[in-house]
């Protein structure tokens, strides 16, 4: 797996997780579960539809570092 999440993009994906998260928490849903994969794909920075559509928000530099 090529790295195709950056840094700016991890930290969107870390806050829009946690808020999902939270929003399951308050209102007892199980939709806070959805924030897994915001939360996941951050922390692998690993997004497999960036892959499919060939897109990616790191640069060079960060893709090279893994």
């Amino acid at each position: 797996m090529k790295k195709n999440v950056g840094k700016v993009d991890m930290i969107i994906r870390l806050v829009i997780g946690v808020i999902a998260a939270s929003i399951g928490i308050v209102y007892q849903s199980w939709w806070g579960l959805i924030a897994i994969i915001p939360i996941l794909t951050a922390f692998i920075n690993y997004c497999p539809l960036y892959s499919i559509f060939g897109c990616t928000t790191c640069s060079d530099k960060e893709a090279k570092s893994l």
